[in-house]
C-alpha cells in the first residue's frame, strides 16, 4: 500500500443512516501506529517507515473533524455506551494524547452514565504515571498485549516486549485504580508447549486482572508468519494442539474464577467487555480512524485505510468512507447467528426458522449445543467447533 501523501482518496458517500432505538451504540477509534510490525499481524497500522508523513497529531485533527461530522451525520446522536480506543497502538499517544482522544469525543458525543471507556496499550509502552493519567482521563478499562510470557514464543511471534513487562503493566494498572484490565494471548505458536501456555495464563491470573482474552493463532496471508510458513521456516499451527491448548486454558481459568462469556474470552462476574459484547449481540456503532468499520440501522462501512487518506478526505470535509453495504434481512439474520452463537449467554431460538430449528435439534443430539429454556448454548465441545456449529444450523 502506497504511503505517499499524494494518492487522493476516493471517499464514497453514505446513505441515510437511521439509528435503531434499544440497541447499544458504540464508538470504536482505530489508532494506525505501531513501532514494529509483529510477523502474524495484519491489522491496519503502519510503522514510521510507512506512515509517508502521517504523523500523529495529524490523525487527531482528522480524528475530531470525522466524530464532528459523524454527529451530524445520524439521524439521532444517541449516548454513547462504549468507547474502544484499539489500534496499532493506541498506548503510543501516551497519557496526554489518548486524553486528547476522550476529549475530542466527549465535544461531539454525550457518554452514557457508567460509560465503558477502554483503550489497548503495549506494555511496553506504558507505565505507573501513563496508567494515572488514564485514570483522570476518564478511561476505565485497559486492555494490555501479552501474547506469552516465554521468551522464545514472543521471539516467534516477532513481540518486542520482555516477557515480564505485560504483568508488570497489568499490576500497575491496578495500582492507579482499574477495576478492569484485560491481558491478551495467544496460544499455538510453534515452538509453544502446554507449560508454557498454562504458565502465562498462571502469570496473568497471578497479575490480578479480571479478564483473559485468548485466540488460537492464525496464519494470515501477507504476514511475515506466512511467509515463513511458505517457505518451511516454520510449521503451521497444529488444529489438534490448538484445541488441547483451549482446553487447558480454559480449565486454568476457570479454576481460577475467569468464566467464559464468548468462545474466546474469560472474565470474572460483571467484568464482560460490554462495547465487544455489542458487536456480538446486535449494537451498532461508529468506527473512526483509518479503515475502521461502522454499523448503524442496516448499514455497515469501512473508511479508506491509509492515514494520508484518510486525512486528507477529512481536510475536505468528507467522510473517509472507502465502501459500505446494507444489509437484507437475510444477511442480518446469517451474522446474529453466526455472533449470537458464540456467547455463553446463547442463541434465541426464536431466532431461528424451522429448519434452522430443526438442524438444532441434530446439533444438540450431537452433543455440541445444550438447549436452555429458549436458547441454545455451545456445550464445551461445541466450543471448539463453534464454526462447525454456525455451518450447521444455516445449512
Amino acid at each position: 500500500m502506497s504511503g505517499s501523501a499524494s494518492v487522493r482518496p476516493a471517499p464514497v458517500p453514505l446513505p441515510d443512516l437511521t439509528v435503531r432505538p434499544g440497541a447499544p451504540f458504540g464508538l470504536y477509534i482505530h489508532v494506525p501506529f505501531c513501532a514494529t510490525r509483529c510477523g502474524y499481524c495484519d491489522f491496519n497500522t503502519y510503522t514510521p517507515a510507512e506512515l509517508g508523513g502521517a504523523t500523529p497529531a495529524g490523525w487527531l485533527t482528522a480524528l475530531r473533524t470525522e466524530l464532528a461530522l459523524a454527529a451530524a451525520r445520524l439521524d439521532a446522536v444517541p449516548d454513547v455506551s462504549t468507547v474502544f480506543v484499539g489500534g496499532g497502538t493506541p498506548s503510543l499517544l501516551g497519557a496526554e494524547g489518548l486524553a486528547e482522544v476522550l476529549d475530542a469525543v466527549r465535544d461531539h458525543f454525550a457518554l452514557a452514565p457508567g460509560a465503558e471507556v477502554t483503550t489497548e496499550s503495549n506494555p511496553e509502552s506504558t507505565s505507573p504515571a501513563f496508567f494515572a493519567g488514564l485514570r483522570s482521563a476518564g478511561y476505565t478499562r485497559v486492555s494490555l498485549g501479552m501474547q506469552s510470557t516465554a521468551a522464545h514464543v514472543l521471539v516467534a511471534l516477532d513481540r518486542v516486549h520482555s516477557p515480564g513487562r505485560a504483568i508488570d503493566a497489568a499490576r500497575e494498572a491496578r495500582a492507579a485504580g482499574f477495576e478492569h484490565v484485560n491481558i491478551d494471548l495467544i496460544y499455538g505458536t510453534p515452538g509453544e508447549s502446554d507449560d508454557d501456555l498454562l504458565r502465562s495464563a498462571d502469570a496473568a491470573i497471578g497479575a490480578g486482572v479480571d479478564h483473559v482474552s485468548a485466540y488460537a493463532l492464525i496464519v494470515e496471508d501477507g504476514t511475515a508468519l506466512a511467509r515463513k510458513v511458505r517457505r518451511g521456516e516454520m510449521p503451521a499451527p497444529d488444529d489438534d494442539v490448538l484445541a488441547r491448548r483451549y482446553e487447558l486454558l480454559d480449565r486454568r481459568l476457570a479454576d481460577a474464577g475467569l468464566d467464559w462469556y464468548e468462545v474466546s474470552n474469560w472474565s470474572r462476574p460483571g467484568a464482560e467487555c460490554r462495547h465487544n459484547i455489542g458487536y456480538w449481540a446486535g449494537g451498532q456503532w461508529w468506527g473512526a480512524g483509518p479503515g475502521a468499520h461502522g454499523f448503524v440501522g442496516a448499514t455497515r462501512w469501512w473508511n479508506v485505510k491509509h492515514p494520508n487518506a484518510y486525512a486528507l478526505a477529512l481536510g475536505e470535509r468528507r467522510l473517509p468512507v472507502a465502501d459500505f453495504e446494507s444489509l437484507d434481512e437475510n444477511t442480518s439474520h446469517v451474522e446474529d447467528v453466526m455472533l449470537r452463537v458464540r456467547l455463553r449467554s446463547g442463541l434465541p431460538t426464536a431466532l431461528l426458522t424451522g429448519a434452522e430449528r430443526d438442524a438444532a435439534a441434530q446439533v444438540v443430539a450431537d452433543g455440541l449445543l445444550r438447549a436452555n429454556a429458549d436458547r441454545l448454548v455451545l456445550t464445551d465441545r461445541g466450543r471448539l467447533l463453534a464454526d462447525a456449529v454456525v455451518r450447521t444450523l444455516l445449512a
